[in-house]
């Protein structure tokens, strides 16, 4: 059995989708924005730009964006304009005519691609995801499963605890998708292991909702940032032995792996060594637009990652449908399915699918 660790469905993302209103959606948008290695255009004349005028510089919290009239464009495109110019991220893959991605455009794409299962993401860029992902759960239960989501830094306080509550009891999901980054709209004024977060955390773990964490390497964005944030989630984890944890992205190339092979230090290893934690395989959504399909640099690190840390730690994730504006939904799966040879058949088959099918207790359809 084939299961995308990571796939989205979403409302279009031209209205609040589930947010207090569509400033705030696009707040989460734009914040998104600010790191992405997506591609940036003037659309005067398509010539390539960059990102830096969506924020200021010394604050990369929420005070820190900037007024540059962020809207929801068409052929996954966000725009933005600045003294008078307008410019457009390609965020989303061309083809994707209007910003929105049901259910049955992921079932497509599974099929076509021959996916068995898929997770569900969430991340407030996409909106207030939990009735969403949970109808895709409740319509193709055979196909699909739903994380919720709660605002990161606010999540011990008694409304987002509640919400747990709902999802989890009304809702029936089961896991929770939690992205540091979400830290940004309080000023990264505190961690996630902050005393503050722990009524969070010890609800999620009485509860055993499986933890899909995306760290980024904030409020700094850079490796020091990003260390600090995972020996953080290493704590909640020393504390919560018990909570299964699935570290969405997997570690960042640009901080450990510039000379083509992990170089982790010791404390970022034992992190990425604990035994209830997994970890994505998912390169071409961030290197696509730098590596050349099938993508042998990937492949050499997967196979590190294989040596280092073993193939039942290891789970495959697309980040459909944004990484199709690098290649296509099959081939994000087929550089590991068809060009990494040092798997075992066994070994292909847990990255492939048995790893997160066990880890969310997915049964083969």
């Amino acid at each position: 059995m084939i299961v995308d660790c990571h796939a989205h469905v979403f409302h279009h993302w031209i209205g609040a989708c589930g947010h207090e209103s569509r400033r705030i959606h696009k707040r989460y948008m734009q914040k998104m924005l600010t790191r992405t290695v997506a591609k940036t255009f003037r659309t005067r004349d398509g010539a390539l730009s960059d990102t830096k005028a969506l924020f200021g510089a010394g604050d990369n919290s929420w005070n820190g964006l900037k007024d540059v009239d962020f809207r929801v464009g068409r052929f996954g495109q966000l725009e933005f304009t600045v003294d008078g110019e307008d410019y457009h991220i390609q965020y989303m893959p061309v083809g994707m005519q209007e910003m929105t991605a049901p259910p049955e455009l992921m079932l497509a794409q599974m099929t076509y691609a021959g996916v068995d299962h898929c997770i569900l993401q969430a991340g407030s860029a996409y909106g207030r995801m939990n009735d969403y992902n949970a109808m895709s759960q409740k319509q193709y239960p055979r196909k699909m499963t739903g994380l919720m989501h709660v605002d990161e830094g606010l999540a011990s306080t008694k409304e987002e605890l509640a919400e747990i509550d709902r999802a989890y009891h009304d809702l029936g999901m089961r896991g929770i998708y939690y992205n540091v980054d979400g830290f940004s709209r309080t000023g990264f004024q505190w961690g996630l292991d902050d005393k503050k977060m722990m009524p969070f955390w010890e609800k999620i773990a009485s509860l055993k909702i499986k933890l899909c964490v995306e760290l980024s390497s904030g409020p700094t964005y850079d490796k020091a940032g990003y260390v600090a944030n995972l020996l953080r989630l290493g704590r909640v984890l020393e504390r919560f032995p018990d909570m299964a944890c699935q570290l969405a992205m997997g570690p960042p190339v640009q901080h450990f792996a510039k000379n083509g092979v992990w170089e982790w230090p010791d404390e970022v290893a034992a992190v990425y060594k604990r035994e209830s934690l997994v970890i994505e395989v998912m390169f071409p959504i961030t290197w696509g637009g730098v590596w050349d399909y099938p993508y042998p640099e990937a492949q050499s690190l997967i196979k590190d990652m294989r040596d280092k840390l073993g193939a039942e730690k290891l789970v495959w994730g697309s980040d459909m449908p944004n990484v199709e504006r690098f290649c296509t939904y099959a081939q994000s799966l087929d550089y590991v399915r068809r060009y990494c040879p040092f798997f075992t058949a066994r070994e292909k088959d847990l990255v492939l699918g048995d790893n997160i099918a066990h880890f969310y207790g997915i049964k083969p359809n």
